[in-house]
């Protein structure tokens, strides 16, 4: 008996041994809790996923270009284009997985109505993302751009201004913390999410689902293809996954698949 107790800690430490560890940067809601769910069914295969939560938008990208973690789980396609171009990196975007509709909120009115002419409004400072809420503000009437649609247009790019809001230009994790300071503020869902806003309830304006900016999971052109990564995409895309998203969090994050 002792000797079977033996090998079977033996098989067991073996196995323990024999899994591949695949570490992912993520921002910590929604993409971490998306990551967890599908933790059980990547172990299945033999993958111990590790999950790594990073509070803004810029290490993530960094640390998987240094080879120091192997994927990402964080951003939209329109930002790892611009971070590529800026940085010189040549991630690449393996799976869309989610659209996290952009929103405008505020502490201080209760409608678009109600900002005030001169209004403080403020806006995400990455070129992606600050395109991305003037097209929102766009659409919610408040302001008209030199080209309606271009993605990445900037306040120079503002033609019309009828309220004459105010914009200030800051770091997308921070917004949530100064939105008691502003009048408005436009946020990305994962950090509206971590400041206990409600998107579906609280935002003044919202993106709809047929929004462009999906969220994907990134690797290198040296690991897209590894077998690990490539288990996690399809992990990402399971029945598992769309139903979490959709349980958890009730429309403000929408599956992409």
């Amino acid at each position: 008996m002792n000797r079977l107790l033996v090998l079977a800690a033996a098989l067991a430490a073996f196995s323990v041994h024999a899994a591949e560890t695949l570490t992912v940067a993520a921002t910590a809601v929604p993409h971490a809790e998306i990551l967890e769910a599908v933790k059980p069914t990547l172990a299945a295969q033999g993958i111990d996923l590790k999950i790594r939560v990073f509070a803004d938008y810029v290490q993530p990208n960094v640390q998987v270009a240094e080879k120091r973690i192997d994927a990402n789980y964080f951003q939209t396609k329109q930002y790892l284009d611009e971070f590529n171009r800026n940085r010189g990196t040549h991630l690449v975007a393996i799976e869309s997985v989610h659209v996290e509709p952009l929103g405008l909120y505020s502490r201080k009115v209760k409608s678009l109505a109600e900002l005030a002419d001169g209004a403080n409004v403020a806006l995400p400072n990455d070129p992606s993302n600050t395109g991305r809420a003037l097209l929102l503000l766009q659409a919610a009437g408040l302001v008209t751009l030199k080209d309606p649609a271009n993605p990445v247009s900037t306040l120079k790019d503002v033609a019309a201004n009828p309220k004459n809001l105010k914009f200030r230009e800051l770091e997308a994790a921070t917004l949530p913390r100064v939105l008691g300071q502003v009048d408005a503020a436009v946020i990305n869902t994962n950090y509206a999410l971590d400041a206990k806003l409600d998107p579906s309830k609280d935002a003044l304006a919202i993106e709809d689902s047929k929004t462009p900016y999906v969220n994907v999971l990134v690797a290198r052109e040296d690991n897209q293809n590894a077998p690990a990564v490539r288990k996690l995409a399809e992990a990402l895309h399971g029945a598992e996954a769309k139903a979490f998203i959709e349980k958890k969090y009730h429309g403000a994050v929408l599956p992409a698949f």
